[in-house]
């Protein structure tokens, strides 16, 4: 519950931020990176305090998260250059449908991998 919180409130504004951007003439995929680094940087320490209470090291929780978050980034940036500009479908329903997939993948692994003691999954 705590992990859909943290996602819901930073998707919803990090989706709201990509169709202002776009609409104001942004390309679709720099929209995406954008927000993509800015909801990495600002959710790391919610979801290793708050989501998951980690309270272990920083640095190799960080390292994975942004290595998991990295792996998001392309398949996100593939599903762009697939469905939006190779298929033609519109770049507002990709993007959208991409923060659910991603969100699933991403959360577990932060459960699993990221946030894990002694690889142990942490209890959400």
């Amino acid at each position: 519950m705590r992990y859909a919180t943290v996602g819901l409130v930073s998707n919803a504004i990090g989706f709201l931020l990509y169709l202002i951007l776009t609409y104001a003439g942004m390309g679709h995929k720099l929209a995406m990176t954008l927000l993509y680094v800015m909801g990495v940087a600002q959710t790391f320490l919610f979801n290793k305090r708050w989501t998951f209470s980690h309270d272990g090291a920083f640095y190799g929780p960080f390292v994975r998260y942004v290595s998991s978050y990295a792996f998001g980034y392309l398949l996100n940036l593939a599903a762009l250059l697939i469905f939006v500009d190779w298929a033609q479908w519109p770049h507002q329903i990709v993007q959208g449908v991409m923060i659910f997939i991603l969100a699933g993948m991403l959360f577990l692994l932060q459960k699993y991998w990221v946030f894990a003691k002694d690889g142990v999954p942490r209890q959400v």
